[in-house]
């Protein structure tokens, strides 16, 4: 497509969704690919970097939340939509790492479409927001329980890469907040919970 308005990636386990959403955007004058999960959008972001990613939260492999966090780390730049049908409203949900929230199956689609629209002409406060964005959370999944029954997850390091177990307190909280026990490095992350699946027909 010759000098489309921005370069789209939406990524969602709905085939439905993405095929929606390639129809839509593409007649509109977006170039927009898709991907079904969090690693088939890495790969896709591999190939060819997009200036903006739509992305659901819940995800099987590697969830919305996990995605959105790794992209904040590693393209800073690029714009993102969070969206879910399994949380309302229109405020972008703590410790996702997006600039704006869509809610899906909420019957406005010209919320989102106005949402990607200013995100193809930024504002100057918008884009130096952009080299403002506060680190996001690490989101790990549960890995169970450990031998005395206590519940626990795998943290692997953003500086040393190496992995260690931390045990989850009874506390609950959006984001959690631990050091490196090899390199001390602090550490900021949040659980994935399970989630029912989404309806097979989500609409757009």
């Amino acid at each position: 497509m010759p000098n489309p308005k921005a370069r789209l990636l939406v990524v969602d386990d709905d085939a439905l969704v993405c095929k929606n959403m390639s129809i839509i955007f593409s007649a509109l004058g977006y170039s927009i690919r898709t991907a079904p999960d969090g690693f088939s959008a890495l790969a896709a972001i591999r190939d060819e970097i997009p200036d903006i990613i739509l992305s659901d939260l819940n995800m099987p492999g590697m969830s919305g939340f996990e995605l959105l966090s790794v992209v904040r780390r590693r393209y800073p730049s690029i714009r993102v939509v969070a969206m879910s049908g399994m949380l309302t409203g229109t405020a972008v949900p703590p410790g996702v790492a997006a600039d704006t929230f869509y809610e899906k199956g909420c019957h406005r689609p010209h919320l989102l479409l106005g949402a990607v629209e200013a995100m193809t002409h930024p504002t100057k406060s918008q884009a130096a927001r952009i080299s403002l964005r506060s680190d996001a959370p690490m989101w790990i999944p549960t890995n169970g329980h450990d031998p005395s029954g206590e519940p626990y997850v795998i943290i692997s390091c953003p500086e040393c890469l190496r992995t260690f177990p931390q045990v989850l307190d009874k506390k609950p909280a959006s984001t959690r907040n631990t050091e490196c026990a090899h390199c001390s490095n602090p550490i900021q992350y949040a659980i994935v919970h399970s989630l029912d699946p989404l309806p097979a027909a989500a609409q757009l």
